[in-house]
């Protein structure tokens, strides 16, 4: 049984307490690796790792900085396919996804954040007959990231890039679900000279491992992506030692449809931002409002070619949709298919676990499920399943739709389909959300804030503002 290891200090180690975690591969539903299982003792080796490299770092020149996370992404770059196909056989997703999307995606963010060292500035502020005040941003220290499985090296490094470019050193977990392309990075900062301790890899359950950087008291802050229950637990946790948290939690986006828009385009990003990587992007838009004129002829036209759509090997160049992450997490979605039933909802298609032929047949596969005829106030539009389903409901006045798409405890998302400009804008402004995107979805640049209201979350990533949370602000006011 192959097994992968900690990265702590530049080398490559087993858990303490020599424990270790089955890790399935979804397409098969077979153990296929074992990954450790560390615990705080593991955790506070690597932060005397990083705290005895924090001095050296932080001060290197903005430059240097650059030029080592460059070479990691280039390091990543030149092993693009390896990444491509460990990232689908570790999470389900087709490798076609992983090969277009996740790699190049984590490869540009170190890019971004290794140019945003050199460019991230301070501000000053002239008074008149005073003098002048200006803002130091220094490097926290060290700081945990905590990544989830659905996007497993994009978002990995969507988080530890500007924590590095900012000068802090880093202690990460990866998911324990998804944990390869994280040993591969490991590889990478060993192959190119990366300095020692400055980003250390530890896997691990997220009650054992997880919770131990939240508590660890010499850690300064903590980047989490998950679910929002976990965030609770680690505002309980780490909120109590006055650490600085930014928690991008989960999502139940609206997706508004209106009469006027360019229908075709829509109907095929509908289908693309329902249903890419199986449901389980915190974006997709799992609550679909079309307007009461074009409602069923977009039901008939969904349906249609969500029905022909064909679960299948992940590993396979034509797979569009591939296999959901963990046999629990397929038993949760198809639980809730039973509860939309149970509150009345009609399933138009999909609703069964797909069982694909061969040495397939134990995976994890999840048949796209379209459901109609349920309220917004049901288990079902209210609570995030993070899986192929969707429900489709319909709405006479933007006044009803923005009732309905505002009416959950949740504000990550949301996706606007319409000509009318102003109607654009005002449904844009009226949205309960952290994101809208006005006849798109998905449209990412770097340079913009990430995150959600309500329980979507605490805190904005991307861009400078993700520089920000990883620096501490100090006024200094000069008299002339």
């Amino acid at each position: 049984m192959d097994r992968i290891q900690n990265f702590i200090n530049g080398a490559f180690s087993d858990p303490i307490s020599n424990q270790w975690i089955d890790n399935y591969q979804p397409a098969t539903g077979k153990v296929y690796c074992e990954i450790p299982a560390s615990k705080a003792e593991d955790i506070d080796r690597a932060y005397q790792a990083a705290e005895s490299a924090f001095e050296s770092w932080s001060n290197l020149k903005s430059s240097e900085r650059f030029h080592h996370m460059m070479n990691v992404a280039n390091g990543i770059r030149e092993r693009m396919e390896e990444f491509a196909q460990a990232e689908s056989k570790d999470n389900g997703k087709p490798v076609s996804l992983a090969r277009a999307v996740d790699i190049p995606r984590a490869i540009s963010n170190f890019e971004f954040y290794a140019s945003a060292a050199t460019q991230f500035a301070s501000e000053s502020h002239y008074t008149e007959g005073l003098g002048i005040n200006y803002t130091l941003r220094r490097p926290l220290g060290v700081v945990g990231c905590i990544s989830p499985w659905n996007l497993p090296l994009y978002l990995f490094s969507w988080k530890i890039a500007p924590a590095l470019a900012a000068g802090n050193t880093v202690v990460a977990k990866p998911s324990e679900i998804t944990p390869m392309t994280a040993f591969l990075l490991s590889e990478v900062l060993r192959d190119v000279g990366f300095p020692k301790g400055v980003l250390n890899i530890v896997h691990g359950l997220g009650p054992d491992a997880g919770e131990s950087i939240c508590m660890h008291p010499g850690i300064k802050a903590i980047s989490f992506t998950g679910g929002t229950n976990t965030g609770k637990r680690i505002i309980e946790k780490a909120g109590t030692q006055f650490k600085k948290l930014s928690l991008e939690l989960g999502g139940k986006n609206p997706n508004l449809i209106f009469a006027d828009c360019d229908y075709d385009e829509m109907l095929k990003t509908t289908v693309q931002s329902s249903f890419a990587n199986q449901g389980q992007i915190c974006l997709c838009g799992s609550r679909i409002l079309v307007e009461d004129s074009i409602y069923e002829k977009f039901k008939a036209d969904f349906v249609s070619k969500v029905s022909k759509m064909e679960v299948g090997n992940p590993a396979l160049d034509t797979t569009k949709m591939g296999a959901v992450v963990s046999k629990p997490h397929m038993e949760k979605i198809l639980s809730y298919i039973e509860i939309a039933k149970s509150e009345g909802g009609e399933v138009l298609c999909g609703g069964r676990r797909a069982v694909l032929p061969g040495e397939l047949s134990e995976g994890y596969y999840v048949e796209p499920t379209v459901i109609e005829n349920l309220d917004q106030e049901c288990r079902t539009n209210q609570e995030e399943i993070f899986g192929p389903v969707v429900t489709i409901d319909r709405f006479a006045t933007p006044a009803e739709a923005l009732q309905k798409a505002n009416a959950t405890p949740y504000g990550l998302a949301a996706s606007v389909w319409t000509n009318d400009l102003k109607r654009a804008h005002r449904v844009a402004e009226a949205l309960h959300t952290g994101i809208v995107w006005v006849n798109c979805w998905l449209q990412r640049d770097l340079r913009t804030p990430f995150g959600g209201v309500k329980n979507s979350g605490v805190g904005r990533e991307g861009g400078f503002e993700a520089m920000q949370f990883f620096t501490e602000p100090k006024n200094v006011c000069i008299k002339y």
